[in-house]
């Protein structure tokens, strides 16, 4: 039998793991321990299932190299449950299964998370959290939170801070608040100090320059605290001042879905016994194993004052601000999620349920690789530290096709009508200020026409579907009610109304010159039961 525990304990059969493809720590786990315990350089905030499967898993293989003898501590600021049943347990060690897009699985023991800590006053780890930020040796703090993680409102603003004494007044709720507190307490103890606090504050969010996200909540306490008289000015001075703290951007891609049935059932085979599902109250799906991607991203500026934890020997990449933001757009308006919103409209209007599927599609799988290669690569700005081209090409060959992937074109089809106008409005707004060929869009343009036909809420059987949740589809879709599916002499002016809107494409696309060429695909998308299908196939042979 295989149990996590039986590792730190040293009551296990080695041999029998690696036979099975487990890959096991290289590293003296309880020197680790003791080492970080002592000079603590890294407290990560977001004890969530991307955290156990990137950030810890690449410190996990920097420590595997023999230079490098510090851990992770883990702070969670939201779901406590989190830590008493996915941590606690298992003394702090998960396993990462790595997914691959041939069916396999890789198997890794992570044994770089040191402490997991509960990031709140009402329970005794903020004492212990508090001694964390103390301690001058922290160099980085960082965060896999969620965008949400980093809103604040009016009320909590107004809560007061802890008391240096340790007691509390209730004290901020929301994850900034909690985080400008200890920074307080770091400053406190070390503003005089020849290293004066020095620290960075890394945001690890899949959100666009997600460095300022996180600057923002928490300077937005601590100009209120000053406001409020709570601290003084110089504290809110120290945080200013990027030669003791900065908020480095990043760009992190990687997919973490929840636990998954057919990992469960090949980790019990090879007799893996934590492999028990865990849902907490707060409907965080977790569980000892986390099962993500073989694919993922990690390109960090490096703008650090107090050193920072090697995550380049992981494979993370460290740049300027400048190619991270290349990077990010990289990703966002060309290379990956135009391709992911091109196909959920139309997955979901051909009845597709899974992404992988509709990877094995005819018409489908070379929609997307022409939108990507053909018609978003033109403006693409090659960051350098990524090549565009192969960016693309795992996403076509390893990441979208993968079985284990159990994402939906529902999910993904969430909040279209927020996404258009940097998935495809930026790509069309750079053609037509370098003054590009706009005849070499037709994919795009069609992408924009389905969201038409996908407003209807009928699939290309004429079975009816949901549309995934929007707040814009009411409007939107009172904006095409008066269309009719099948009926080709009709008043087709309600798509002036909308393909004008530039709050839904990021531009007029009449004014862009494509307008026209859009309506003329809608109408025939709307020609009647399996329009779709020909329309589809028809744009995506002739290009």
């Amino acid at each position: 039998m295989m149990k996590l525990n039986d590792i730190l304990s040293g009551q296990f059969n080695a041999a029998e793991w690696e036979a099975k493809g487990y890959q096991l720590p290289q590293f003296d786990i309880q020197a680790v321990r003791e080492k970080t315990a002592k000079e603590p350089t890294w407290v990560h905030f977001g004890g969530g299932n991307i955290f156990r499967a990137f950030p810890a898993a690449i410190l996990n293989d920097a420590l595997n190299t023999g230079k490098y003898d510090r851990g992770v501590i883990v702070a969670e600021t939201f779901d406590f449950e989190v830590i008493d049943k996915a941590y606690t347990p298992y003394n702090n060690l998960s396993l990462l299964v790595s997914l691959q897009s041939d069916g396999n699985i890789e198997k890794k023991v992570i044994a770089s998370i040191t402490e997991a800590l509960k990031a709140d006053p009402q329970f005794d780890d903020w004492s212990r959290l508090v001694e964390i930020f103390r301690n001058p040796s922290l160099q980085m703090i960082s965060f896999t939170i969620t965008e949400k993680g980093y809103t604040y409102n009016e009320a909590d603003l107004g809560a007061s801070p802890v008391s240096p004494q340790g007691g509390t007044s209730g004290g901020p709720k929301f994850a900034m608040g909690k985080v400008c507190e200890l920074l307080y307490e770091r400053w406190q103890a070390l503003a005089t100090s020849p290293q004066g606090g020095a620290l960075t504050v890394q945001s690890m969010d899949n959100c666009s320059h997600n460095g300022d996200k996180v600057r923002a909540g928490i300077m937005a306490y601590a100009e209120r605290w000053v406001s409020d008289g709570l601290v003084p000015q110089a504290f809110l001075d120290y945080l200013k001042d990027e030669t003791k703290v900065t908020f480095p951007w990043s760009m992190i891609d990687k997919i973490t879905p929840r636990p998954h049935q057919k990992v469960k059932e090949l980790l019990e085979a090879d007799g893996f016994e934590d492999n028990n599902y865990i849902e907490t109250e707060k409907h965080t799906f977790t569980a000892p194993f986390v099962n993500a991607e073989e694919v993922q991203y990690l390109v960090i500026e490096d703008h650090y004052t107090n050193g920072r934890p090697p995550l380049h020997l992981g494979g993370a990449l460290y740049t300027t601000r400048e190619t991270v933001d290349k990077v990010e757009t990289m990703k966002v308006t060309t290379c990956l999620n135009p391709l992911h919103t091109a196909m959920s409209i139309y997955g979901c209007m051909l009845g597709y349920t899974l992404i992988s599927a509709e990877m094995a599609d005819e018409d489908l799988r070379p929609f997307i690789q022409k939108i990507g290669y053909m018609e978003a690569m033109p403006v693409v700005v090659d960051p350098g530290v990524l090549n565009p081209y192969e960016f693309i090409g795992a996403v076509i060959n390893r990441r979208l096709p993968n079985p284990f992937m159990p994402d939906a074109p529902q999910r993904i089809a969430m909040d279209t009508s927020q996404k258009l106008p940097i998935r495809f409005g930026e790509t069309i707004k750079k053609y037509v200020s370098r003054g590009l060929d706009m005849s070499n869009l037709v994919l795009i343009p069609l992408t924009l026409a389905g969201y038409t036909r996908y407003l209807k809420g009928i699939k290309d059987d004429g079975t009816p579907f949901e549309p995934s949740p929007d707040p814009m589809l009411s409007e939107l879709q009172a904006i095409v009610a008066p269309l009719e599916i099948g009926k080709p002499n009709q008043d087709w002016s309600p798509l002036h109304q909308l393909y004008s809107r530039e709050d839904v494409f990021g531009l007029d696309l009449y004014e862009a010159g494509l307008g026209q060429q859009i309506e003329g695909m809608v109408k025939e998308l709307y020609a009647g039961p399996g329009a779709v299908r020909r329309t589809l196939h028809k744009y995506v042979l002739a290009r």
